[in-house]
């Protein structure tokens, strides 16, 4: 198996854009990040970018690909981040949100702190969904409010856990790897995109335009028509990596 990527990256209606994300190969082992960073005075853009930098060279050190290796990854980014409240006062309150996918030719493991997402697709249809650690996805989890409200719950930016919070460093982290297919697909993507595009959309975007750059973009379409329909509203920056698993006598 190989993997075909396509990343995008928009601040939209925010003054800077606090989303970052990276991703690359190792000796046929792939790695890709998301991070959403919160914070004022800047910090969500330190927070978010000093994650992705701390995870991706902890990676290139390592090269394990393990739940146990992605809990270490994490706590590398989890004691940067610390570091730097300490050092600067400013972003002491900074934090970031995390979603980490890790494959080799066969198998995929994949970790996540926050509400930055990641959707596995099978025979182009969503077989897993992260849940995100926020008040609505508890809100949904214990029934009180159905998961297709979390989008639009007046709490939906109020999270459980993220790196950079002291007390309540959890993360979620998948307990065995998972086999891959040819045909599977990746997609993490933060907030400031799923709130704007519905699971079954990117099902039906991926059965018509099943290329990573050309789904990316018509999903993004699908943003920017929306942000155009609430103009009044303050859009948040959107970042998304789209992942393909193809054997390699079926690259293009």
């Amino acid at each position: 198996m190989g993997f075909v990527t396509s990343a995008i990256s928009n601040k939209h209606g925010r003054k800077t854009n606090q989303d970052c994300f990276d991703y690359g190969f190792i000796n046929q082992r792939g790695y890709w990040v998301v991070a959403d960073g919160l914070g004022g005075h800047q910090g969500g853009e330190v927070a978010s970018k000093l994650a992705v930098e701390s995870i991706v060279n902890s990676f290139k050190v390592y090269q394990e690909i393990s739940s146990d290796a992605i809990q270490k990854y994490f706590e590398i980014a989890q004691t940067a981040i610390l570091k730097q409240q300490k050092k600067i006062p400013a972003l002491s309150e900074m934090r970031t949100t995390i979603v980490l996918l890790l494959a080799d030719p066969q198998f995929a493991i994949w970790g996540y702190a926050g509400d930055t997402r990641l959707y596995h697709f099978r025979s182009g249809q969503i077989i897993y969904q992260s849940k995100d650690h926020s008040v609505p996805q508890a809100l949904a989890n214990a029934g009180d409010i159905n998961p297709e409200e979390i989008r639009f719950h007046e709490d939906r930016h109020r999270l459980l856990r993220a790196l950079g919070q002291e007390h309540q460093f959890r993360p979620s982290i998948t307990a065995e790897k998972k086999a891959l297919q040819n045909g599977d697909a990746f997609l993490l993507c933060t907030d400031g995109f799923w709130e704007l595009v519905l699971e079954k959309e990117m099902e039906h975007d991926l059965a018509n335009f099943p290329d990573p750059k050309r789904w990316l973009n018509k999903m993004q379409d699908r943003i920017l028509a929306r942000a155009l329909e609430r103009a009044n509203k303050q859009h948040d920056n959107y970042t998304a990596i789209a992942v393909f698993v193809k054997s390699k006598d079926n690259y293009n």
